[in-house]
């Protein structure tokens, strides 16, 4: 085994830990594994990602099955929905130059990651509904499959706070519905890639054990590491690594100033965010008569 191969291995594995602790970021963590330490084409990266991604998500829903935390008939619908849209995705990307998927890639990475970092407001008082309604559904099913299918990316860090938001589930049950909905988009995607690259399964295999092994390592630490701290950092690291291939994609100057300005603009929105969220917070703490406290949570809405 060559130290590449060793060091994509062990790589390899983080893939699966974020899956299994935050039931997203595999393809953002795995294509620019495969693109800059593999050293594969950019399309093959991408394509081999959502092999990747696709089937240890697969193996990852079990946990989350046993414990009762899917929606199946809204993972379904939403992953049927959302592999029409990967599908197309894929064939799509055959027509793009490699050079501006992986812009688009480094943006989604950026954007989710203000996301990550900024958190989800609670939505205390609202229902819990068992399934969400279709339509919203399947029109969110798409529009993330396409992104999904096109760059690579987009799949647990799209559709968690998709089903977090759009129905008000709760955290787990929306990490664990999402690992179905990312299975099923991550093959559809693989299908339309497909057509016009080439794998080297091998590599991909091999690539895909290690993910696996990761997952069940993230799936026993999930209950030990605090979510939403664990949540904030990665969030910095994808902010660090979408810089990083943004970068790459232009010449040395203009690459350089845009990195910086991405760097300025993502730590001033979440500085903003976070400020915003803790003034209401102490705000309205004050009001009620209670004392301000800091509280690290886990990551779940209750």
């Amino acid at each position: 085994m060559t130290a590449t191969l060793a060091l994509t291995l062990g790589l390899a594995v983080l893939i699966g830990v974020s899956l299994g602790l935050l039931g997203g970021g595999g393809s953002i963590l795995a294509v620019p594994l495969l693109v800059y330490v593999a050293d594969l084409p950019p399309k093959e990266a991408i394509a081999t990602s959502l092999l990747v991604v696709g089937a240890t998500s697969a193996v990852g829903v079990l946990p989350h099955a046993r414990a009762h935390r899917v929606r199946w008939r809204t993972g379904l619908i939403f992953g049927l929905a959302g592999m029409t849209g990967a599908y197309a995705g894929g064939r799509l990307a055959a027509y793009v130059p490699a050079g501006v998927l992986l812009t688009g890639f480094a943006v989604m990475m950026l954007a989710t990651a203000v996301a990550m970092i900024r958190g989800r407001r609670a939505a205390e008082g609202r229902p819990v509904p068992h399934e969400l309604p279709v339509f919203r559904v399947v029109l969110d099913g798409i529009v993330v499959g396409l992104v999904t299918g096109l760059v690579g990316a987009g799949g647990g860090f799209l559709v968690v706070p998709a089903l977090a938001l759009l129905g008000g589930l709760p955290m787990p049950v929306a990490v664990g519905t999402s690992l179905v909905v990312i299975a099923m988009k991550s093959f559809a995607g693989l299908a339309g890639y497909l057509s016009s690259v080439q794998i080297n399964w091998g590599l991909a295999l091999a690539v895909t054990a290690a993910a696996i092994v990761g997952s069940f390592l993230g799936g026993r630490l999930a209950g030990r590491i605090p979510a939403d701290l664990l949540r904030k950092a990665f969030g910095w690291f994808v902010v660090v690594m979408g810089i990083f291939v943004l970068a790459q994609q232009l010449p040395p100057a203009p690459g350089l100033a845009l990195a910086a300005v991405g760097a300025l603009a993502t730590a001033g929105t979440v500085t903003v965010a976070v400020w915003g969220r803790r003034r209401r917070g102490h705000s309205g703490q004050q009001r009620l008569g209670h004392p301000v406290r800091e509280h690290i949570g886990t990551g779940v809405e209750r």
